[in-house]
């Protein structure tokens, strides 16, 4: 897959999430890289064949001050390579993709591993355990969107 298109799978998951959660995203770098470096493989003590599909760096925002401010943005990476490398498909990118961010969105917004953990359970693990199934057919998209969220974009897009 082309850096290109994947960067344009990055940016139609961040669209999925809803609105009312996209405008918290302020002074966040959203990033795609090929590979996490050795180094922070290392520094994390992920030793192969495990790896790192996305990485959040920055202030969680449950753990910022009142003065917190004039900081350099928070940064989301995803990773293409290991996304690729345990994917069958397109489908199979799109999917990750998806994870990956709504898992680091998820530490941006505060949440632990475990919180993040009980959330994949809830909604991707239990689907990919009946392969095959789109996401209609589960009953558990994670990316749906709500009523009430399309009428706060509808309201946002008035302005």
């Amino acid at each position: 897959m082309t850096p290109a298109r994947f960067r344009q799978l990055v940016s139609e998951a961040l669209d999925t999430i809803p609105i009312r959660f996209r405008q918290q995203l302020q002074n966040i770098a959203i990033v795609v890289e090929d590979e996490p470096a050795p180094a922070l493989l290392a520094e994390m003590e992920i030793e192969p064949p495990d790896t790192l599909f996305g990485l959040y760096q920055g202030t969680p925002l449950t753990e910022r001050r009142w003065d917190h401010g004039n900081v350099l943005p928070d940064r989301i990476t995803i990773y293409q390579g290991p996304i690729e490398d345990v994917s069958e498909s397109e489908d199979d990118v799109v999917t990750e993709v998806g994870e990956t961010l709504i898992h680091e969105v998820g530490h941006f917004f505060g949440l632990s591993e475990e919180e993040i953990e009980e959330i994949e359970d809830r909604y991707w693990h239990r689907r990919n355990r009946r392969p095959g199934l789109a996401d209609s057919e589960t009953g558990s998209n994670p990316f749906s969107v709500s009523a009430t969220d399309r009428e706060d974009e509808d309201d946002e897009d008035d302005q």
